[in-house]
């Protein structure tokens, strides 16, 4: 196996950890495979010892990410992940794997800890004392190419000289990797059929220009609202970047935390944003006496993402004034039974901005469709800054069919669903001592703080599952964690997997 690739997997795995090649102590493998050039070119390289384990020591290793093949070649389900934990563990204890096993086309490499390694954490406490990682090269049945380092890693960088990574979300956390999907607020098992069929059967109508008129005139149907409020787009991250764009805003306020594309659109447009920061023990609600008199543009979730919370629509519409845009998001609105405190058809609110978005209840993100809800100067506005044909005939064609009676009463079902399956995973996680939750969640995902959650999410990602970082939000850091809502049966394998996670840092 070639040095060049042994050094560029693994420091592939030590990025996605957060560290640099001072942060490894050994280099382990297979007894059999120990005096290969490539790995000890490679320990050279490092300046680091190569460990040598027997097929008989790896097998006693319980490794996260079992396989068949080197089951079968070796005796151990995992060659990469046994000898890395074996190699970083101490007082007879494999140590915590932070990075499982990643292939390249001759190489496999795992990274493991004697303590929890918090990645991107510059505090003395990371030390990695005694630095010792373990690495294993050429394990049976690896493919042909070398996967691109975890998403998150990557987008650790900040912008703004901001803490917070404002682009990051969700799916950043399941792109490239097979893992059971908390990170994500989309439905499971949407679109449903009659959906697909409807957008299906559009696709013969592709050779002509998108026309808007029955999508519009049914969602200000469904509304109770005239046309000329009514403003199709693609999905509400368009709408956020319209607001920023099309209006003569001097002082935009965010009310955080909440979904982060709405300051960053602002930010983009040259805009200097203000924030005001909800705080946890007040249960993030909103006091409308905390924002600035004179923001001449205020934003807010509702229910907001991440935390939960369903704010009144009395403390909402208090925000509103004489000059001032309200933007109120509520992409999770239809998630909520009855859609309670929604303020989607009111006209008696001046200023008053409601969005809405088709995506997350109907599985529709790569679709993109959402709707603006405004006055009819507001909504011209918007239009003028939007390019010709913004929303595809198949988008259209799903926005049309999702305000239909029976359309609705689906989902009216399934925010019932979810508030049922909300409950059993609140109930299952005030079982931990280690977990607090936001109180009074309304939306179809729950936000949570625990210790050291940065580092439980990575063990989470060992086990299999994706969970949403906290720490990109404003008014939030690495202790927080989003898991969005699902089944009973998901849900009570994700918390034995938390269990698992919690059990690790002892």
């Amino acid at each position: 196996m070639p040095v060049d690739e042994v050094l560029a997997l693994v420091g592939a795995v030590l990025r996605e950890a957060g560290l640099t090649r001072a942060g490894v102590g050994s280099l382990a493998t297979l007894d059999a495979r120990a005096a290969e050039p490539g790995i000890v070119a490679a320990a050279a390289a490092l300046g680091v010892p190569v460990r040598a384990f027997t097929a008989g020591e790896l097998a006693t290793v319980p490794v996260p990410h079992p396989s068949a093949l080197p089951l079968a070649a070796t005796g151990t389900a995992s060659v990469a992940e046994a000898a890395a934990m074996l190699a970083a563990g101490a007082g007879g204890e494999p140590g915590v794997l932070v990075v499982p096993k990643r292939k390249s086309r001759y190489v496999t490499c795992a990274l493991a800890a004697s303590v929890p390694v918090r990645p991107n954490e510059e505090a003395p406490g990371v030390r990695l004392l005694p630095r010792t990682h373990g690495y294993i090269a050429g394990e049976p049945g690896s493919p042909p190419t070398i996967p691109t380092p975890h998403t998150t890693a990557a987008m650790d960088t900040h912008t703004h000289t901001d803490a917070h990574d404002l682009r990051h979300h969700g799916d950043a956390e399941v792109r490239d990797e097979k893992l059971i999907d908390l990170a994500v607020n989309v439905r499971t098992n949407t679109p449903p059929d009659w959906l697909r069929k409807r957008i299906a059967d559009s696709l013969t109508g592709l050779a002509a220009y998108p026309d808007d008129r029955a999508a519009r005139a049914a969602v200000a149907e469904r509304h109770d609202l005239p046309s000329n409020r009514v403003l199709l787009t693609a999905g509400a991250a368009e709408a956020f970047v319209l607001l920023a764009r099309a209006l003569p805003v001097r002082r935009p306020v965010v009310v955080h935390p909440q979904f982060t594309e709405p300051e960053a659109a602002l930010r983009d447009a040259g805009h200097e944003v203000g924030r005001v920061l909800l705080r946890e023990e007040d249960g993030f609600r909103l006091d409308p006496a905390a924002v600035p008199e004179d923001a001449d543009l205020v934003v807010i979730g509702n229910p907001t993402n991440p935390t939960s919370v369903l704010h009144p629509a009395a403390s909402i519409a208090a925000l509103a004034r004489p000059g001032r845009i309200l933007v109120v998001d509520e992409a999770f609105m239809d998630a909520v039974p009855g859609e309670r405190e929604s303020l989607a058809g009111r006209t008696d609110v001046p200023g008053l901005v409601v969005l809405r978005s088709l995506t997350k209840t109907w599985g529709l993100a790569g679709l993109r469709i959402g709707y603006v809800l405004a006055e009819p100067e507001t909504v011209a506005a918007l239009e003028r800054a939007q390019p010709l044909w913004p929303v595809s005939t198949p988008a259209l064609v799903a926005a049309e069919a999702c305000m239909s009676r029976a359309a609705l009463a689906e989902a009216e079902h399934a925010a019932h669903r979810i508030g049922v399956e909300r409950a059993h995973l609140l109930a299952g996680l005030a079982e931990f001592d280690e977990v607090r939750t936001v109180a009074g969640a309304e939306g179809p995902f729950v936000l949570l703080r625990i210790d050291g959650a940065d580092v439980v999410r990575e063990r989470l990602r060992s086990l299999g599952f994706a969970a949403r970082r906290g720490d990109t939000f404003p008014g939030l850091d690495r202790n927080w964690l989003r898991l969005a809502v699902r089944d009973r049966v998901t849900t009570n394998r994700f918390l034995q997997a938390l269990d698992q996670a919690l059990l690790i840092g002892g």
